[in-house]
């Protein structure tokens, strides 16, 4: 059996083929245009990621299933006469919608969405900006009086241009605000909070389709990666550093319950008839895009330059830098706390703020695996993937900071082989390749005093606008 895997990432769509020996392989890759046509605002071309996606297809040559990983909740509109966008696709990253998530919050709407989706009111997740295309796209209004719109995340939109059926799976559906996580179905009055025309949305199927046209597996990244790492048992966790830092926690087939720890109930995966998996999710929103804008600015030329540093953390010397450059997610969720560097001094080099932004990442992973762990799930190793696990400096901060055994997953790309395996159970395989052993391991040396954390937890409060001492 041959199975083609389809990443379609924020900033890129790769493509692999893995075959009944575990043989996995690299086919396909091409960088994603972002556009930022206001602040605040995130959008790529639905066609260009179309497009990449049809070309990895045709890469791969002749092949038994395919499996395809999207970015969970970027959305679009269009025409389902024709197929076309009437939009751009606004990327998770985007907040254009976050005026609209504080009316209904502070009309009560977040107690329905926690209660029914498991989600708070944020601009994150697709369901409010769909209102904002309905409100500000006369087009889309236009098509749904018509009855010939379609709303939905990527995949949706990927699947009906690739096969004619207008389907989402329901790990895609749980990240929109509008599937109850009790029936796994769109809910009528998630609809009517959001002002969500039920009938243009896709119907909800099992992460295993099928979807016609060979395609037999689709969900999203974050949960692809979990199932690529390996993470079968309830406790089982991993985080992927890609744009962002996710972590996801394995809970098994009962709903996870909610409470206050800023940690979202979601569905990990459903397999055909069986019942759905649900884990616990937590997000950070800038990891690599925090990285990478840093290099924008000049901090650093190459990623070589930033894999260790000869002088003590720079948190112990008092210079600290929060990565909410698009706000912070769990466990805050709050879209107004902004980016910064505490501890500036004239004798702070490029190469301390490069060490500092590298150590907020981690510790802003941590303050979210601390409340994963007080739900049961921290294991012995937590397993890591993303382009930030090539960091060795990294990889040990993040051991010593959250006192726990970090392991590198053997591949970078855990989602695509997530969806691969997934898609190889949903064309029928009774079982799955060995995974391959981590590539290194990474335990906490020097565990990070509860002062320091603390300190990290005070830059927090500053970036959230706090102004005591």
């Amino acid at each position: 059996m041959k199975i083609l895997a389809i990443d379609q990432g924020t900033t890129s769509t790769k493509a692999f083929t893995y075959d009944e020996d575990g043989a996995f392989k690299r086919i396909y890759s091409a960088d994603v245009k972002q556009h930022f046509p206001q602040a605040g605002w995130v959008e790529h071309e639905a066609e260009e990621l179309l497009f990449h996606i049809e070309n990895a297809i045709k890469k791969a040559g002749k092949i038994d299933a395919i499996g395809i990983a999207n970015q969970g909740e970027t959305l679009l509109a269009w025409n389902s006469k024709t197929g076309e966008p009437i939009s751009r696709a606004i990327v998770w990253q985007d907040d254009r919608s976050k005026e609209f998530c504080a009316r209904i919050k502070a009309g009560g709407g977040e107690a329905l969405t926690k209660a029914k989706a498991g989600l708070p009111l944020d601009p994150y997740f697709s369901a409010s900006k769909f209102r904002w295309l309905l409100d500000n796209n006369a087009e889309a209004r236009d098509l749904a009086e018509k009855g010939h719109l379609h709303l939905g995340t990527t995949d949706a939109f990927f699947l009906e241009r690739l096969t004619g059926e207008f389907v989402t799976d329901v790990t895609t559906a749980s990240r929109t605000s509008l599937l109850s996580l009790d029936t796994l179905q769109w809910d009528n009055e998630l609809c009517a909070l959001f002002g969500v025309p039920r009938e243009c949305l896709p119907e909800i199927r099992a992460t295993t389709g099928p979807f016609g046209a060979n395609i037999t597996a689709s969900m999203v990244d974050q949960q692809a990666a979990l199932f690529g790492h390996g993470c079968m048992k309830p406790g089982d966790a991993k985080i992927t550093f890609g744009t962002g830092a996710f972590a996801l926690a394995l809970v098994g087939p009962q709903r996870p319950k909610q409470d206050q720890s800023g940690l979202l109930p979601t569905v990990a995966w459903k397999i055909a008839n069986a019942p759905a998996d649900f884990a616990v999710d937590g997000g950070v929103y800038n990891a690599a895009s925090a990285v990478n804008w840093a290099k924008g600015l000049g901090l650093f030329k190459t990623y070589e330059e930033i894999n260790g540093f000869e002088k003590p953390s720079a948190i112990s010397r008092g210079l600290a830098f929060v990565p909410a450059l698009s706000g912070l997610a769990a466990p805050h969720w709050d879209r107004n706390a902004s980016g910064l560097w505490l501890g500036l001094s004239l004798d702070t080099t490029k190469h301390d703020m490069m060490q500092a932004l590298l150590e907020g990442v981690a510790l802003r992973a941590t303050e979210v695996m601390t409340a994963i762990a007080r739900q049961g799930g921290k294991g012995k190793s937590l397993s890591i993937d993303g382009g930030l696990s090539a960091n060795s400096y990294f990889c040990q901060f993040l051991a010593n900071a959250m006192d726990r055994q970090v392991s590198v997953a053997s591949s970078a790309d855990l989602t695509a082989l997530g969806v691969a395996r997934m898609a190889m159970l949903g064309a029928g395989a009774k079982s799955l390749p060995t995974l391959p052993s981590p590539t290194k391991q990474f335990l906490p040396l020097d565990p990070l005093p509860a002062n320091l954390i603390a300190r990290f937890g005070i830059a927090i409060l500053r970036a959230k606008g706090w102004k005591g001492f």
